[in-house]
């Protein structure tokens, strides 16, 4: 079908920024979290000797003439509007450039570490303020959005952390006097293994025996784990490092679950990819098996229906490119830098997924299951 007659817009290549285009495209179909910054007030260019300044802060680098959270808004804008077929982010990639140094170039990125350095510096320049109104009075009036969410990573909570944000809790026990240790680490996303019994299938059909699930790599995530020699955990009873275990549990869920399946391993010399094929569920994945206190959540509350699948296609995490599926307003969409194309459930499903963006179901749902 033709992009305009679909009214979606996709994103010009700068030269390698497909990893950028996914990312960007796949967060535009996240409604709560697009629509936040959409209906942001547009910032106001001063007059005087401050012309040209932006009133957010981008606090890294202590530079007040760019804005990635203004950038950021301008480019979720322009998707969507039928009004071309393809805009060009050339903008908001200069503010990248500026605030992100390790994306300066146009070498081929990783989408992941992308997406969680936009995250990061989204979530530092929100805790500036918006045209002298603060912060916490634009996430309190919008309703939608926890007041008392507690996961807060660098400070105070943003629309970032409000439905990114959840904690897991990381359980640790010494092997030789039984002392456990238990902290609480804030997340933005969960990034997973693909377990090495599957790794070295390359096709979907199931000839190397049983097929890998995102079940599989989750309970990989979420399973007892010894820790080898080389991660002694210094227990403070023994006054030394000793041998033990470790686990996680989801202690809060977010709003939306951004898994990361980790295809780019460190050989001696390489980085290679695992291009497994991993079945993942477009609707109805069930997390409450992974929750530290199930009984405590409603029977609809750990469910997640997928919204957005990030591809990258290609052998090496410098090279290949990136791709993105996502759903909107009931159609799957295939986002191919500028070409955006309509495409149906069997072959998001086929997918070998390398980001997943799940979005908590609402109660009045159905309540088929992964």
């Amino acid at each position: 079908g033709s992009t305009t007659a679909l009214c979606a817009t996709g994103l010009r290549n700068l030269g390698n920024t497909c990893f950028m285009n996914a990312i960007l495209q796949s967060l535009s179909n996240i409604q709560q979290f697009c629509c936040y910054f959409k209906e942001l007030p547009a910032v106001e260019l001063r007059n005087g000797k401050t012309a040209g300044r932006r009133t957010y802060h981008t606090r890294s680098q202590g530079d007040n003439n760019v804005s990635l959270v203004e950038e950021f808004r301008k480019t979720l804008c322009a998707l969507w509007q039928g009004s071309q077929t393809a805009f060009s982010p050339e903008s908001l990639f200069y503010v990248v450039w500026k605030i992100m140094p390790n994306f300066r170039g146009y070498q081929q990125q990783d989408a992941h570490e992308f997406m969680r350095y936009l995250l990061d510096h989204l979530h530092l320049e929100l805790q500036g303020g918006f045209n002298g109104v603060s912060r916490s009075v634009i996430l309190q009036e919008n309703s939608s959005l926890s007041a008392s969410n507690k996961c807060c990573i660098n400070g105070a909570s943003t629309v970032v952390t409000a439905i990114f944000g959840g904690i897991l809790q990381n359980e640790v026990n010494c092997l030789i006097c039984g002392t456990e240790s238990r902290k609480f680490d804030p997340f933005l996303d969960l990034s997973l293994d693909i377990p090495s019994q599957f790794r070295n299938k390359r096709t979907k059909n199931q000839e190397n025996g049983p097929m890998c699930t995102l079940r599989d790599c989750l309970r990989s995530f979420t399973d007892l784990e010894e820790l080898d020699e080389t991660e002694l955990y210094m227990c403070h009873k023994c006054k030394k490092k000793q041998k033990s275990t470790k686990k996680f549990w989801i202690q809060k869920l977010p709003k939306v679950l951004c898994l990361h399946l980790k295809r780019f391993h460190w050989t001696a010399y390489l980085r290679n990819k695992v291009d497994t094929y991993v079945e993942f569920p477009l609707r109805g994945l069930d997390m409450k098996c992974y929750l530290l206190e199930p009984e405590n959540s409603g029977p609809e509350s750990c469910l997640y229906d997928l919204a957005a699948v990030v591809v990258h296609h290609g052998s090496g995490v410098g090279s290949g490119h990136y791709t993105a599926y996502a759903a909107h307003e009931g159609r799957w969409f295939h986002f191919n830098d500028s070409t955006v194309t309509l495409t149906d459930e069997e072959t998001v499903v086929k997918a070998k997924a390398y980001i997943l963006f799940y979005v908590e179901r609402q109660a009045k749902s159905g309540s088929d299951k992964l």
